[in-house]
């Protein structure tokens, strides 16, 4: 990839517009926790031309887009550090890798050809095929659920409940061993090559099932495919459609009822899912058809809510960490026994706060408490 100057990614995402007014700052939960790290300060340097290739505090930042749903100026700052951060990596320039980069070793291979045994975690209590209308896009929750069982995160049981809810629905969907990941995390991470390949290999995959629609229960597969797969390759010729939204369809028409459960609980917006991709009442609309629920909100929800603290695979630290347990604490002030997420990775992050720092709350994922309510 060839590297472009900062003063063309100004141009090109208008951030020049910046008033210099420090609402994004005053609104980035990496600024609370972090006091070296300032979206304004990034916006800064590249205005008057600093080099911010280098810049570790680029990696620092969670791309949550908090600041972009505030900004006065409609900065896409988000995007403006992903295209920072491209820069950076054609450069030699990379954040810290979490986990080792285990995660980045899994992308990096699933590009290559393989032979993926990718299909084991079905049971013969869920329906799927070869070839269908509608196909289910797993993602990287079969590796999840290897690398994060230690922490009973990442559970490869949300996608069993996940295709157990669309066969509630009366669909039966296609699905892949030849799928790989999506490509988000290598979007984000400054390596757009890796992105594109990835996508190419699930392009070509989709299309062989002949699906019109493809359905995702990750909200991070869900933008991807819906925002940034056509902006690569145009035309994608499926749909892609969140879980939530085609089950709230699929209730209103097959009639699914849910046993009732007792329980108040609260529900944490992903970032991807809730400012990113617009969607805040699905989830919420799902968890209330559930009898005996009692939704309470956290303070900061909907598009104020907060991130689960890192994205991508990337720097996470003692920042990430002060960030989850402040929002462990908001949950459990609500007196909600339980939080609930619609995103795997917010599970995951979430989970692993908890295990540190226990406070007397569960941390459930929206599909898994769905599909053992059904009637």
């Amino acid at each position: 990839m060839k590297a472009r100057n900062i003063e063309e990614l100004v141009q090109e995402n208008q951030t020049y517009y910046c008033l210099d007014c420090g609402v994004c700052t005053g609104s980035c939960p990496v600024a609370r926790v972090h006091p070296e790290f300032s979206p304004r300060l990034i916006v800064e340097k590249a205005l008057i031309g600093l080099e911010e290739v280098s810049d570790k505090e680029i990696w620092s930042c969670l791309t949550c887009a908090r600041c972009s749903v505030r900004c006065p100026a409609n900065i896409d700052f988000p995007e403006f550090v992903r295209q920072i951060r491209d820069e950076a990596t054609a450069e030699g320039f990379d954040g810290e890798y979490a986990h080792n980069g285990l995660l980045q070793t899994v992308m990096a291979l699933q590009t290559r050809p393989l032979k993926q045994n990718r299909l084991s975690w079905l049971t013969p209590r869920e329906k799927t095929a070869s070839q269908g209308d509608v196909y289910y896009f797993v993602g990287c929750r079969p590796f999840f659920d290897v690398i994060f069982r230690d922490i009973e995160a990442g559970s490869i049981q949300g996608a069993r409940n996940a295709v157990r809810l669309i066969n509630a629905a009366g669909v039966v969907p296609a699905v892949s061993a030849a799928e790989c990941c999506c490509g988000h995390d290598a979007l984000w991470n400054g390596q757009e090559e890796r992105f594109k390949q990835l996508a190419q290999k699930n392009l070509e995959t989709i299309r062989t099932t002949g699906a019109k629609q493809v359905v995702f229960s990750c909200p991070e597969g869900y933008l991807t495919f819906r925002d940034y797969y056509p902006r690569y390759f145009g035309d994608l010729g499926f749909e892609p459609v969140l879980l939530d939204e085609f089950l709230v369809s699929a209730v209103r028409e097959k009639g699914i009822a849910f046993q009732p459960l007792e329980q108040t609980v609260t529900y944490h917006d992903p970032c991807r899912l809730g400012r990113m991709a617009g969607v805040y009442d699905a989830p919420r609309d799902l968890l209330q058809l559930i009898p005996g629920i009692k939704l309470v909100e956290m303070e900061r929800s909907r598009e104020n809510g907060v991130c689960c603290g890192t994205t991508g695979w990337m720097n996470c630290s003692a920042c990430s960490k002060a960030i989850q347990t402040e929002r462990l604490r908001e949950a459990r002030s609500t007196g909600a026994g339980t939080l609930v997420t619609a995103c795997p990775k917010c599970e995951i992050h979430l989970r692993c706060a908890l295990k540190a720092n226990p406070l007397e709350i569960q941390i459930r994922d929206l599909h898994d408490l769905l599909a053992e309510q059904i009637a």
